[in-house]
């Protein structure tokens, strides 16, 4: 539904002047572009223009309802404590805490993008402030052990009275209602949307808005389509807006957003905060109290027929206070404000074979205009392009805070088995400043020795095949090389190691006869076993040269033997034998 700009108030918050100005510092610092009045509300003024073109006018949730609760005025701690006495916890901290399920998948969600879409800059933070003011974090975390709600999460049917009209998308698939759309899931996207953005983020193959996997890694594609790139503040507007075209969710969002930026940690399912206020209440304006014989007044479910509605209650007139109210003090600028660029923190040169940790680490740090370090600040570090590199954990994406020297030094590298350079790029979280990147190399695995596991003599009759096939063991620094490349190649002579025309053979896959073998890898236990070995016409004694990446080299001796004549096997040539031109 289209959000009720200006009239909406945080439920609580607006008991007290000081109070109501408070809120409305948090609000305007929190959302930049967005003006409050001394009420906390968002002013006329205003209004957002219409999300880009092709995005939808309302958006991702069809502009349905959302909570409009905004975060507590105390910063969250990292942790939550409780006194010895069993004294509750603080408000900022029990509602800084995210529930372990519905948090794991924003943070999955947010790594996935790091790798495909590394230039969205998405941070897992605005899937949770999304996640807070659509569903209340899936309504405190009430998923199952696979992420999927305990019961289904529907916004109010979009029937145009009060709300978007969207007739039926899906049949009712999604939301089960077969005359019109509703919002679906712990994101709220409406049937039509999910149809296309609807992503299957926990990999059982089905893309389910219930589940808050799925919904997740949906909403994160949702808002890094159209090339944005969340780390610049406009862009970050225009995703948001897009998701819900109101100027009050941008503020709400963003305020959220800021708060869990701060801190946050992982409290148990179903123990989240649930907010109470949504954008399509009334219970900010004054109504009468009922009485025990009166019965309470309803919100109809319908508008009434215009001028048939009795008039709004008036509501009771508020003594002006006697007492100007205080001059609210612009927020102290946070670490991360202050900061002006990243400079190398000392990286080594960055190179390791594939598979195996680099040695040396990434290291960022943070710094003013004038050089001085900027510690407790986020830094990103974002490993980019075609790569299976990874930082120790699996994950493409690290975010690391810098301590008092201003250094943030990343997670070891672990080098994939895709050589060449890799890219990882250090980024200040909420910062909208050129990035630094290093540069990694991956080189291939080698060998330095490579020798027979056996020492049978490769025996064959012209025309016939060899009984044993050649294998062989490579080792670096006497340890088993695995994933080693390795090539075999019959040669003509000691001297001449080009590829013979004659003698013994492979056959590849047609059957055809083929003396070069190449695309070899070493097991682990860096064995490597060579296909079935064959003879022509010809007879002698031919070499068979075995090479590894990194130089190592082994050369086979093959007697191939007249049809008519049983040789004698012997594991070494005579000193007179020579290889067959």
């Amino acid at each position: 539904m289209a959000a009720h700009i200006g009239r909406r108030l945080r439920k609580g918050a607006a008991t007290t002047a000081v109070a109501a100005a408070a809120v409305a510092a948090l609000s305007a610092s929190q959302a930049p572009g967005v003006a409050v009045d001394d009420h906390g509300r968002t002013t006329a003024s205003d209004a957002q223009t219409a999300p880009e073109a092709g995005s939808g006018e309302g958006g991702a949730t069809g502009n349905s309802p959302y909570y409009t609760d905004l975060p507590p005025l105390n910063s969250p701690k990292p942790t939550p404590t409780e006194s010895s006495l069993g004294t509750p916890v603080a408000q900022g901290e029990a509602e800084a805490g995210i529930p372990a399920t519905v948090l794991d998948a924003y943070k999955k969600a947010e790594a996935e993008l790091a790798s495909s879409k590394p230039g969205c800059n998405l941070p897992w933070e605005l899937l949770a402030a999304i996640g807070k003011v659509e569903s209340g974090q899936a309504r405190g975390g009430a998923v199952d052990a696979n992420g999927t709600t305990i019961t289904p999460i529907l916004g109010p049917e979009l029937d145009g009275n009060g709300f978007a009209l969207i007739k039926d998308t899906d049949n009712g698939a999604y939301d089960g209602n077969s005359t019109y759309d509703q919002a679906v899931g712990p994101m709220q996207f409406i049937p039509s949307t999910w149809a296309w953005a609807g992503r299957d983020g926990n990999g059982d193959g089905v893309k389910d808005p219930n589940n808050v996997y799925d919904a997740a890694l949906a909403a994160g594609h949702y808002l890094c389509r159209n090339g944005w790139d969340l780390s610049v503040a406009d862009d970050l507007d225009r995703a948001i807006l897009s998701y819900n075209n109101s100027q009050a969710y941008l503020g709400t969002v963003r305020s959220w957003l800021e708060y869990y930026r701060k801190g946050t940690h992982e409290v148990p399912d179903g123990t989240g905060s649930v907010p109470s206020s949504r954008s399509d209440d009334d219970s900010d304006r004054a109504e009468p109290t009922p009485s025990p014989t009166t019965p309470a007044k309803t919100k109809p479910t319908t508008p009434a027929t215009p001028g048939s509605a009795s008039p709004e209650p008036t509501p009771p007139a508020s003594t002006p206070p006697t007492t100007t109210p205080p001059t609210t003090t612009p927020p102290a600028p946070t670490p991360t404000d202050t900061v002006d660029h990243l400079v190398d923190g000392g990286t080594a040169k960055l190179s390791a074979r594939a598979g195996d940790t680099f040695a040396q680490k990434i290291s960022a740090k943070a710094e003013t205009k004038d050089g001085t370090a900027v510690g407790k600040v986020r830094v990103r570090f974002t490993i980019v392009g075609d790569t299976d590199t990874t930082f120790a954990g699996g994950e493409s994406v690290a975010t690391v805070v810098t301590k008092d020297s201003g250094v943030a030094v990343a997670p070891a590298l672990v080098a994939g088995e895709k050589t060449g350079d890799v890219v990882v790029r250090a980024t200040v979280v909420g910062r909208s400043i050129t990035g630094l990147d290093y540069q990694a190399t991956v080189t291939e695995r080698v060998a330095d020795s490579v020798a027979r596991t056996t020492s049978t003599a490769l025996t064959c009759a012209a025309g016939g095949e060899f009984a044993e096939r050649v294998e062989l063991k490579a080792t670096y620094q006497g340890a088993a090389a695995d994933n080693v490349a390795v090539t075999a190649t019959v040669i003509k002579g000691l001297l001449d190691t080009s590829e013979n025309d004659k003698g013994p053979y492979f056959k590849d896959a047609d059957g055809t006869a083929v003396r070069t073998l190449t695309g070899l890898k070493t097991d682990a236990q860096g064995v490597v076993r060579l296909p079935k070995m064959y003879a022509d016409s010809s007879t002698g004694i031919f070499l068979l040269r075995v090479t590894t990446a990194g130089g190592a080299s082994r050369l086979v001796w093959l007697t191939v033997s007249a049809a008519d004549v049983s040789p004698t096997p012997s594991a070494t040539p005579s000193a007179s034998a020579s290889p067959s031109a």
